[in-house]
């Protein structure tokens, strides 16, 4: 049921020298799902995106670039803001930290910590890492690497500085971690930061002499310095929603619900930052929670190795909803996940193309072939035992699941539990083979079964909607639920969709894709010294050996559908049922069987046949005949011993 509960999540905000990678766009789509989830729930929803844009190294590509620091990160910033709305985000706040109205802020927090003592000034004598532009310890020196042998980016400093007393807060921290376990989370995360702290902690240097870098906060008591870019960054999350300039609305908003951060910005958020806010008296966050990392198959992407993925890429070749999928689906979250285009190409093919598009291009052909593209009249209710009330309860399932692993951080799990749903309507439609209720006079089996169906799709695609807004509309619209919004309340309820509802045309939602060839190699020239192979030394292919013969896949399927290819005379389009899994493959059997003769039939198919395209019609596998002459007869097998995807051979 909907309500008024506050739902605040918030992304890290992103250095605005990056170049956006796959690792931003799987952050603030993540936390877009999870917001427009529950908006769905009813519940007062904030979500809070923005850009980190002080600091060297800022400063730094501002002065090649031979422009001011403001124009250049007003520049850079775009690139983060247009890839959002190209991605459909929809945050309803995008913070900079050159805004004014964090700059107050960061000011304001800054002199009361200094007026009460948390800010102290001390001299510095250590070294410096310029890359990640925070201080060291020899002991954080990368391997090989010692005071006698710094690697370039480590440099010896001496300076004065600010600091803020974190080390007052080291024992308060580890007992309130371990007193609210859902604080950090995945759990191994947790036990990382009580690692950490269980180490001398430092006071933390929030300051930068002007000298060194002028482009940042400047310290309200102290116009020599400006503030160190971390305790800058995080005060986003409350500058953005009213502390210190509306009560009413930071106490509608904080404490923020879930703080989505990538884990190797994991000490930042959960020891710099509530000690910051402890200091400050605010309430601590509820979840701060560490995602992995998108690996490139098993290696790290980085931009020395050049394996890293452009996320726009892949919107603009499959589609952005493909993209929101696979990365909410494919990543367990606080786990690595590895990121390939034979992984991204795998998954769209069976989740989508498979599973969801042909479940949705079988039912609707078949309501606008029978049933006048209209809703048809199903059951008013549904039997207990019946196929009708199976399916139903695993439609259900999925409504449990997805909002229990959504409100527990797993919607991996939940998207998985409605694709299991979505695949029990597939074989809910081949059990009921509607192909052949509509042979029979008495046509409301047929009806009841697509309506069951629709129904089916009705609720999955609204559970699916926070991760595929766009194409879940589409589906929608195309079953006659409309373009509106999903009603929770209303996934419980069977029976939602109008009877005699036009249905537009439907289109395609989600076309196969394939992986595309590399370029064929040059053949060698010929040397025209070397002489012509010697007649004994051709190889004969009419043996093989055992390993060859298992290269090829042999199961059985069972015939759903079959119609004749329009303008071949001897070619059938047949749609199969091989283990639950929905497949199409085009026969050169026309003029041996008729559409009729060969539907129910369980028959034998090469499974792993790569895809053709024949007749401009995509075929997927090979059925098996026996041939004498003119006569042609299928390999087929006792339906009754052998059922669809088992395996010949």
């Amino acid at each position: 049921m909907s309500d008024n509960t506050p739902f605040y999540v918030t992304t890290p905000i992103y250095y605005v020298n990056d170049k956006p990678h796959i690792g931003h766009a799987y952050t603030t789509m993540l936390a877009d799902t999870l917001a427009r989830s529950h908006r769905l729930l009813g519940h007062d929803t904030w979500f809070l995106t923005g850009s980190d844009e002080h600091g060297q190294k800022v400063q730094e590509a501002a002065a090649a670039r031979g422009v001011p620091a403001q124009a250049h990160v007003d520049e850079m910033v775009l690139r983060f803001q247009e890839l959002w709305e190209r991605l459909e985000i929809t945050h309803d706040d995008f913070i900079r930290t050159t805004d004014p109205r964090h700059t107050k802020v960061v000011q304001d927090i800054l002199q009361d910590l200094y007026d009460r003592g948390e800010i102290y000034q001390a001299e510095y004598d250590g070294l410096y890492d310029v890359r990640s532009e925070t201080f060291i310890t020899e002991k954080d020196l990368p391997d090989g690497s010692s005071l006698a042998n710094l690697p370039d980016h480590v440099k010896v400093i001496q300076e004065t500085n600010y600091f803020f007393r974190m080390s007052n807060y080291q024992e308060w921290l580890i007992q309130y971690i371990e007193d609210n376990p859902e604080f950090i989370q995945p759990d191994f995360r947790r036990n990382e930061t009580l690692g950490f702290l269980r180490k001398e902690l430092s006071d933390l240097c929030i300051s930068r002499p002007k000298a060194r870098l002028s482009w940042g906060i400047e310290l309200p008591f102290d116009p020599e310095f400006v503030t160190y870019v971390w305790f800058d960054a995080l005060v986003n999350y409350i500058s953005a929603v009213g502390y210190k300039s509306d009560d009413a609305q930071f106490a509608r908003r904080w404490p923020v619900q879930v703080h989505l951060i990538g884990k190797d910005i994991l000490t930042t958020h959960t020891v710099y930052w509530p000690t910051m806010l402890k200091a400050m008296g605010v309430a601590m966050p509820k979840t701060i929670f560490a995602h992995g990392w998108w690996l490139s198959g098993r290696d790290k992407m980085s931009k020395s190795t050049g394996n890293v993925v452009n996320p726009l890429d892949y919107a603009d070749r499959f589609g952005v909803d493909a993209l929101r999928y696979f990365l909410i689906a494919e990543m367990n979250l606080g786990q690595d996940a590895s990121f390939t285009e034979e992984v991204f190409i795998k998954r769209y093919n069976s989740d989508l193309a498979n599973d969801l598009g042909n479940l949705t291009s079988r039912v609707l052909k078949m309501v606008h072939t029978h049933c006048d593209a209209k809703v048809p009249k199903g059951p008013t209710a549904l039997a207990s035992g019946s196929e009708e009330a199976a399916l139903w309860t695993h439609v259900q399932q999925a409504v449990e699941q997805m909002d229990h692993q959504v409100r527990s951080m797993r919607p991996d799990l939940g998207v998985a539990a409605v694709m299991t749903a979505i695949r029990e309507a597939n074989k809910y439609i081949g059990a009921r083979a509607p192909w052949k209720q509509a042979k029979e006079d008495d046509k409301q089996p047929l009806y009841d079964t697509l309506y069951v169906a629709l129904e089916a799709l009705r609720v999955c695609s609204a559970l699916l909607y926070p991760v595929m807004p766009a194409k879940m509309t589409a589906l929608r619209n195309q079953i006659g639920a409309g373009e509106a919004l999903p009603v929770v309340e209303d996934l419980r309820k069977y029976g939602q969709l109008a009877v005699g509802t036009s249905l537009p045309e439907s289109e395609g939602l989600f076309p196969r894709h394939q992986k595309p060839k590399p370029a064929p190699e040059a053949a060698p020239k010929a040397d025209p010294k070397e002489k012509a192979p010697a007649a004994e030394q051709v190889v004969t292919l009419d043996e093989i050996g055992i390993d060859d013969f298992f290269k090829a896949k042999l199961k059985t399927a069972v015939v759903r559908e079959a119609e004749k290819v329009e303008g071949a005379d001897k070619l059938l389009k047949l749609q199969l049922d091989v283990g639950g899994e929905s497949r199409q493959i085009v026969a050169g059997i026309a003029q041996h069987y008729s559409p009729e003769d060969v539907v129910g039939k369980t028959i034998v198919i090469v499974s792993n046949l790569k895809p053709a395209t024949i007749r401009g019609i995509e075929s997927r596998g090979m059925l098996l005949a026996a041939s004498k002459g003119k006569q042609l007869t299928l390999v087929t097998v006792d339906a009754d011993e052998f059922p669809s995807g088992a395996k010949v051979g």
